[in-house]
């Protein structure tokens, strides 16, 4: 699972954007101010980092500085400072995309993975009994061979994946997955989406062992 650090003032950007990119299979830690980012920096690894040009505590820029000269980590820029000096500026510290705000949000994904894609970043694959899953690429595959699964189907693997072990009532599977086309996901499409990625990854959907039933309260994947 890649990690992206965001370096981010505005709370509601943070809350809303950390829950997105969750739901991507990312893994998200934010840091507020210059301060922040570089304490996070210090003692943890990150695949990527997501940084905002104003921030309340220093600048995006000498955070980005001190990124590309000490961790050498992709940096995009996500930004209301979308001139032409800032952004230019931006580049010129090595940053390795620049998106002004606002933004759309499945168009950052596609960018973070391109990114991630071209550094060759790890932690991307998640296994899951013969079914590896690989975050970054955005597919998954069962004894090496590619599992073809619809854009519902793989969002609600991630949310299993991003919640292993725990026990997950159908009104939260339902809160965490939409159906990208606009279309309202009620209760029947939640069972018709589990029995079809079941179909997908399990050795005997009958008997499934991957994606367990929990009586009376959900499912839950270990």
């Amino acid at each position: 699972m890649a990690s992206i650090l965001l370096v981010e003032d505005d709370r509601s950007i943070v809350s809303s954007l950390t829950e997105f990119l969750t739901r991507e299979g990312f893994s998200v830690q934010s840091a507020p101010g210059q301060s922040g980012a570089l304490s996070a920096l210090e003692h943890e690894h990150f695949d990527l980092v997501l940084l905002d040009v104003s921030l309340a505590d220093g600048n995006g820029f000498a955070v980005c500085s001190a990124i590309k000269s000490e961790y050498r980590i992709p940096v995009i820029f996500l930004t209301a400072s979308g001139d032409e000096f800032s952004t230019v500026t931006g580049f010129d510290l090595g940053a390795d995309d620049y998106i002004p705000k606002p933004f759309r949000p499945r168009e950052l994904v596609s960018r973070i993975k391109n990114i991630l894609r071209l550094t060759g970043s790890a932690g991307s694959v998640i296994a899951l009994g013969d079914v590896l899953v690989d975050t970054v690429r955005g597919t998954a595959a069962k004894n090496g061979r590619d599992l073809y699964l619809s854009a519902l189907e793989y969002r609600l693997l991630l949310v299993f994946l991003n919640n292993r072990g725990a026990v997950l009532s159908r009104a939260q599977l339902l809160e965490q997955i939409w159906d990208i086309a606009g279309e309202f996901v009620n209760d029947n499409t939640l069972t018709v989406y589990i029995k079809r990625l079941r179909e997908k990854i399990e050795d005997d959907p009958q008997n499934p062992k991957l994606i367990r039933t929990v009586r009376g309260l959900g499912y839950r994947v270990d």
